[in-house]
């Protein structure tokens, strides 16, 4: 059930939404029951073990059944830094049924875990008659934690009434984190986007896992339960239980490595709040430096020793798919500016690198380049000289020369060096982390294989269509699945400070790199 697509054509998503919930509504008073959006409260979740939902919509949660907590075990579980990655983590996990009492047990050693730290249930509940997914509720259960050591290794426990980790046939369960440093150390973080359920993103996962990353950078398009990806309630695909298999899969990775999303256009979920992502505030915590607009939870930073990283969402002005466009006013552009001045303005951070869903400079023939970004913050990556933009969006594998203006300001062959401080910005996609591939309008050419093309056709979507555009700066394209390593070096005022930034293979094979040098503070 969703909306006419001849309405659904000329509604916005938030208009969409209200339609879709006063059609269910009313369905549902005929019926005698009640439905609930689990945690949502325009479009933000209220605190406490079990929000209410808005009293707008006068919908309360199915009761649910509860089962001996002993017989629960926890799944899905998956970090994130907060606002400071010194010292401030999210520990977040899911439960098949509803339990009592959940908490966390945290500790620098295994054998000398904390007293139980309180955990916050978030209800999301999806009716019969939303997209595929039948009547299901999720429980999703965050705990923050905040003055931890820099540069420290915890070892943590979730549980909950019935199910204590710290008991002796449990340890099996205890996972462990590590804080950003409090100064310049070398580090790893990996990156990909567009990942989905598949072999291909289990594999991914595993050769992920094998870098040692401090963190890993997911750009969008996270899990695809919503596999239309035009933020429209008509989108029948829609499966909720898609998160439940997700978050196992990547449970390997994420329950021992920062797992920090963006939010692409399969992430907005039409049916639970008018921006679309009711359902992401219930399975995610972010760092909450965002701008003050209330309608993009995925928009934040966070500094790990010498490296910024901003986390966008393109949603908002994203031409080729509109359901988003413009839904902060132009305060996330605003916000973008202030914090890109603010980390070329400290002495502490040599390097920003900036990730976001929808690709600024791509040749695949699916979705190309997004005129919005270029409009929007383009030219704010080129006056703060950002170091590093990776994207997704488009499945394949893909690397810029630097760039400025729309040009190649310089050619960056495999092996090469850029110099952003003087020559431009370099921009990766990397979508091709699990889910079907796309093509290219040229031939691949990657490391080994390489194929140095003087123009490559493209198009570019703007504000009034599509534009076919020939360009020079595709340097590296490959067409299999793959993700992006980046090694940080840092060094001594006046030296050079580098990233090393690698194409990987699903096969380990190493496809594209370069490094990026910028001199130290």
């Amino acid at each position: 059930m969703g909306v006419p697509e001849q309405l659904a054509e000329r509604m916005s998503m938030a208009e969409q939404h209200e339609y879709l919930h006063t059609k269910l509504s009313r369905r549902t008073m005929i019926r005698g029951g009640a439905v609930t959006i689990g945690a949502v409260t325009g479009g933000a979740f209220v605190t406490g073990a079990t929000a209410q939902a808005a009293p707008r919509a006068r919908r309360t949660a199915p009761r649910a059944e509860k089962v001996d907590g002993a017989l629960v075990a926890p799944f899905g579980r998956h970090l994130a830094y907060g606002s400071d990655a010194r010292t401030e983590m999210t520990i977040s996990w899911q439960v098949p049924v509803a339990v009592d009492q959940p908490f966390v047990r945290v500790g620098v050693h295994p054998w000398d875990l904390s007293h139980k730290i309180r955990a916050e249930i978030r209800t999301l509940h999806t009716p019969a008659g939303i997209g595929a997914s039948g009547d299901h509720t999720q429980y999703y259960v965050h705990a923050r934690l905040a003055r931890l050591q820099p540069g420290r290794t915890y070892y943590y426990g979730v549980g909950h009434a019935g199910f204590d980790p710290a008991a002796p046939r449990l340890l099996g369960t205890l996972g462990t984190f590590t804080t950003a440093p409090a100064t310049k150390e070398p580090f790893t973080f990996t990156a990909f986007g567009d990942q989905g359920v598949s072999y291909h993103g289990l594999a991914n996962d595993a050769l992920i896992l094998g870098q040692n990353p401090a963190f890993h950078l997911h750009a969008g398009d996270i899990a695809y339960a919503d596999p239309a990806g035009a933020g429209k309630t008509a989108d029948t695909g829609f499966d909720s239980r898609t998160w439940d298999q997700f978050l196992a899969q990547t449970e390997s990775v994420a329950k021992q490595v920062p797992w920090m999303v963006a939010y692409g256009n399969h992430d907005m979920e039409a049916w639970y709040s008018p921006n679309g992502y009711g359902g992401e505030e219930a399975r995610w915590v972010l760092p909450d430096n965002g701008p003050d607009a209330g309608n993009l939870p995925g928009v934040y930073s966070f500094v790990h020793g010498n490296t910024a990283v901003v986390s966008l969402d393109a949603n908002d002005i994203s031409f080729e798919i509109p359901a988003n466009l413009g839904i902060s006013g132009g305060t996330q552009t605003t916000w973008l500016e202030s914090r890109l001045k603010r980390y070329r303005a400290d002495k502490d951070i040599d390097f920003v690198v900036v990730f976001f869903h929808h690709c600024a400079y791509c040749t695949s023939t699916a979705h190309a380049s997004e005129g919005g970004v270029r409009r929007e913050w383009v030219p704010l990556f080129e006056k703060y000289t950002v170091d590093l933009v990776i994207n997704g969006h488009n499945h394949v594998y893909e690397r810029t020369d630097v760039l400025k203006g729309d040009r190649v300001a310089r050619k960056l062959p495999i092996g090469g060096t850029a110099y952003p401080e003087t020559d431009g910005v370099v921009y990766v996609t990397a979508g091709a982390a699990g889910r079907s591939l796309y093509a290219f309008s040229a031939d691949q050419s990657y490391e080994g294989h390489e194929k140095d093309l003087e123009s490559v056709p493209s198009h570019v979507v703007e504000k009034d269509g599509e534009r076919n555009e020939t360009v020079a700066w595709s340097r590296v394209r490959y067409l299999h699945y793959s993700f992006l390593r980046v090694d940080v070096t840092p060094a001594a005022r006046g030296r050079y400070a580098r990233l090393t930034v690698s194409g990987i293979a699903e096969t380990g094979e190493r496809i594209d790199h370069f490094t990026v040098a910028r001199r130290a503070k």
